[in-house]
C-alpha cells in the first residue's frame, strides 16, 4: 500500500470530515479512503449516459412550476 500526504488543510475542514467520519461510524483515515475510492471509480461517461436516459425518460412529460408548488405550500 501507498501512504498519501496532503499538507496545509484547513483545520475547519478536518473538524467536518471528522464529524463526517464519526457519523458513518469510521476514522477519519477510514473516511478520507473511501471518498478518495469514491471519486476515483467516478465515471462522468457513464453519468452523462445516466443523465441522458433520464432526460429521454422525461422529454415531452409537463413538468410542474415549482415555484408554483412552493407558493401553494407556503400559503398553507
Amino acid at each position: 500500500m501507498t501512504n498519501l500526504l496532503i499538507r496545509n488543510v484547513d483545520p475547519k475542514l478536518v473538524e467536518r470530515l471528522k464529524a463526517r467520519a464519526a457519523g458513518n461510524r469510521r476514522s477519519l483515515q477510514a473516511e478520507l479512503q473511501a471518498i478518495i475510492e469514491n471519486a476515483a471509480s467516478f465515471d462522468m461517461e457513464k453519468a452523462r449516459r445516466t443523465a441522458e436516459r433520464i432526460r429521454e425518460q422525461l422529454a415531452g412529460r409537463k413538468q410542474s412550476d415549482s415555484a408554483k408548488l412552493i407558493r401553494e405550500d407556503r400559503d398553507r
